[in-house]
């Protein structure tokens, strides 16, 4: 076992849990996921919302474009001698900037598409929004840009991983935006903005766009719905996200290659035995648990 190793390895997995946690709050200011996203189908069913709505695409998508163009920019600087830090910043800057103008774009673009069901728009939705948005979308995309570095710096002459910065960044983007999209959905969909229906009875077709739009002072928003989620749903994320990310490594750095494997393969199946006892006591201690 490396030392030095197994230290870049668990600093990748706390930056990884920093990117990881603010990518899902990110995602829930700007109604970007699945239940999320069904801030779009509220107009028509008599629910005019103050909701950003800029899910134009999925979280995995999304965030392989940003920390693609971040990694790109980053690279070319380091190829100029640019201290990497440095251009890891200015990188996530530059996928910022392209966030911040798909943000407006989307939101506006959807809103003026439901215009038939009578949705205005609120200009001071977007500007109080934009700015929790690019911030969050930076502080991921630097996090994920710096995990892709760390993986290709030479450790006692060996890189952990082969692949390119720019490429590296763009998968690690997709693979949290399916982390974002999958762990920290249930803390803002069954929970906050369809708070009117029981636990556990998720998000059917008969109740999309069926959503709360009242919050305990005025009007429901995005901050209201990021202040709820930063509670649950972004630490979870990015707690998720930095378990993947370290574990990904450990296994192999302490067990060799081989060893790593096995090690890796007990790791799964003792998470899915633990996720369904969690479940099962959740859907009994919570809500009911229907039988088919």
């Amino acid at each position: 076992m490396d030392p030095v190793t197994l230290g870049v390895v668990a600093l990748m997995g706390a930056v990884a849990t920093i990117g990881g946690a603010a990518e899902d709050l990110e995602s829930d200011i700007g109604s970007q996921s699945n239940p999320n996203s069904q801030v779009q189908l509220a107009p028509q069913m008599g629910h005019l919302h103050r909701m950003i709505n800029k899910a134009a695409s999925g979280e995995p998508v999304a965030y392989g474009v940003w920390c693609g163009i971040a990694g790109a920019i980053a690279f070319i600087l380091m190829e100029f001698s640019v201290f990497p830090i440095i251009a890891i910043a200015m990188g996530a800057c530059v996928a910022a900037l392209v966030h911040g103008i798909y943000t407006v774009t989307a939101h506006m673009g959807r809103i003026v598409g439901q215009s038939q069901f009578e949705q205005p728009l609120f200009m001071d939705v977007l500007t109080q929004s934009l700015g929790p948005i690019v911030g969050h979308g930076f502080i991921t995309t630097f996090c994920l840009v710096g995990v892709s570095y760390l993986m290709i710096i030479p450790i006692n002459g060996t890189a952990l991983h082969v692949f390119p910065l720019p490429l590296l960044a763009m998968l690690w983007g997709i693979a949290l935006g399916a982390i974002g999209s999958s762990t920290g959905d249930v803390h803002y969909g069954a929970e906050s903005e369809y708070q009117k229906f029981d636990f556990g009875g998720g998000t059917p077709v008969a109740i999309q766009g069926d959503i709360v739009t009242k919050a305990p002072v005025g009007a429901k928003n995005s901050m209201d719905v990021v202040n709820f989620c930063a509670k649950f749903g972004g630490p979870l994320t990015g707690l998720c996200f930095g378990l993947v990310v370290f574990f990904s490594f450990w296994n192999t750095v302490v067990f060799g290659i081989y060893g790593g494997i096995v090690v890796g393969i007990i790791i799964v199946i003792l998470l899915i035995i633990l996720n369904d006892r969690l479940e099962v006591f959740a859907r009994n201690a919570y809500g009911p648990y229907e039988e088919e």
